[in-house]
């Protein structure tokens, strides 16, 4: 990782500090992040994501009903990096996405009910037809910009938290 990912995720995790730290080396190695911290309080427009790479900290809209999951992020000409849109479904599913009417790429980080992600899927592409299904029954999916999932190193057997996952892996309140 280089300094332009180092940058990206210092800017994802904001105040709380730095989830990379540059060695003198000029290689980037994993710091320690204090997950119980306050600062990882749960919110409403917040999503985090947390796994080997880290933690990263996401702006988010949310799309809970049929309507908003429909519109998803249609018509949208830009997004910033440190934003994003979680799906949410009332119950595990097989789910499929497409990209039509979407303007930009997009990563979609597939998880199950507890918000494990079992699925990355990369850099879709814009105005695509083509399906693009989950892996297994899906609960929540978390789309952001193209390429940002292999920047940070999101992976499946990631983590996210939401007060909108109804039996996280990551609780709210919880280390």
């Amino acid at each position: 990782m280089g300094s332009r990912i180092t940058a990206i995720v210092l800017s994802l995790v904001g105040a709380i500090g730095p989830a990379f730290a540059e060695t003198n080396t000029g290689s980037t190695a994993k710091a320690e992040l204090p997950v119980s911290d306050s600062r990882y309080q749960c919110q409403d427009d917040v999503v985090w994501l947390r796994g080997p790479f880290g933690v990263a900290r996401f702006g988010a809209d949310v799309a809970d009903t049929q309507s908003e999951r429909a519109q998803g992020l249609m018509h949208v000409a830009q997004m910033p990096a440190s934003r994003g849109m979680l799906f949410v479904y009332e119950y595990p599913q097989q789910v499929t996405f497409w990209m039509k009417n979407t303007l930009i790429p997009l990563d979609m980080i597939f998880a199950d009910e507890n918000g494990r992600v079992v699925k990355v899927h990369s850099n879709a592409i814009p105005g695509d037809l083509t399906a693009i299904p989950g892996q297994g029954k899906v609960q929540y999916v978390f789309e952001i910009n193209g390429g940002l999932a292999a920047q940070l190193g999101i992976k499946p057997g990631a983590q996210l938290r939401h007060p909108a996952i109804f039996s996280p892996i990551w609780p709210c309140g919880a280390n």
